[in-house]
């Protein structure tokens, strides 16, 4: 999928398409270790998001209890948004970061997702959309968020939702956020966390890891795995110190983070020199 919008500044993606797999993406077996060490983690994650993206967002509305749109407009503005910024939604899946920077005023917005399916939806989305929430700025395609199909220092604005944790490798990642961002640009990060604070971790953990991933899995008819693989992942990740250190490796300066929702999700901000 490669739907372009006034003055993007992309070339199209040579991404391949997929369709659900019959075999789980995750099984119990695949996730008695880090997710993060398969090499083989793009395509399970792949097809995890073609199997579930149909029921994508409303279980994210049931299971964050409608937090997580809150967060996404947190995001938005931390962003510092300005109605003459370009930006670029990496993993943006079914686009509901991408509406908030377009519903925002951003000149212009491009939604990259690794997973076609999950850009059916998004693409399905914005044709329903009224006219007041500008989803024509936005323009979705396919791509990867270690090899972006973006030229270099040409957006003002990099966004990635709870898409970090799914890369293969995030700091090769990182490193191509620094490359298309402008001087002065800023990357604005979401992803879950662990929480510190002894009882909301405990309940977080026991929801997570045993409640979710039943009603989840029922919501969505899923047999991927999706909702096994998402607390592990969560659970074996990357710190805040280690995600702001692998920012500052990639060339980011005065990286900061901020706790939504008790430490369950951790925002991200950093900036390009100059």
């Amino acid at each position: 999928m490669h739907l372009t919008g006034p003055d993007a500044p992309l070339s199209p993606s040579s991404a391949p398409q997929s369709r659900p797999a019959a075999a789980p993406a995750w099984s119990d077996a695949d996730l008695a270790q880090s997710p993060h060490v398969r090499s083989d983690k793009p395509e399970r994650v792949r097809r995890m998001f073609a199997a579930i993206a149909k029921s994508y967002d409303l279980n994210n509305r049931v299971h964050s209890l409608w937090q997580d749109q809150a967060w996404r407009r947190f995001a938005v503005r931390w962003s510092g948004l300005k109605p003459t910024d370009a930006v670029l939604d990496v993993a943006c899946g079914t686009g509901d970061l991408s509406e908030a920077f377009a519903r925002a005023g951003a000149a212009s917005v491009i939604g990259l997702d690794f997973t076609y399916e999950m850009l059916e939806v998004a693409g399905h989305k914005a044709g329903t959309r009224p006219a007041n929430w500008n989803t024509a700025r936005i323009a979705y395609i396919q791509g990867d968020a270690q090899e972006l199909p973006i030229a270099d220092a040409s957006v003002d604005v990099v966004s990635i939702a709870f898409g970090i944790r799914n890369v293969l490798e995030p700091s090769r990642a990182a490193l191509e956020f620094r490359r298309v961002l402008r001087p002065g640009g800023r990357l604005v990060v979401l992803e879950f966390a662990e929480p510190r604070f002894p009882p909301v971790r405990w309940f977080n953990a026991l929801y997570c890891r045993r409640i979710m991933p039943v009603t989840a899995t029922l919501i969505a008819g899923d047999k991927s795995g999706a909702y096994k693989y998402l607390p592990k992942s969560v659970q074996t990740f990357m710190s805040p110190e280690q995600m702001s250190a692998m920012l500052s490796a990639a060339g980011f300066v005065d990286i900061q983070h901020r706790s939504l929702s008790l430490g369950i999700c951790t925002c991200y901000r950093a900036f390009v020199p100059g």
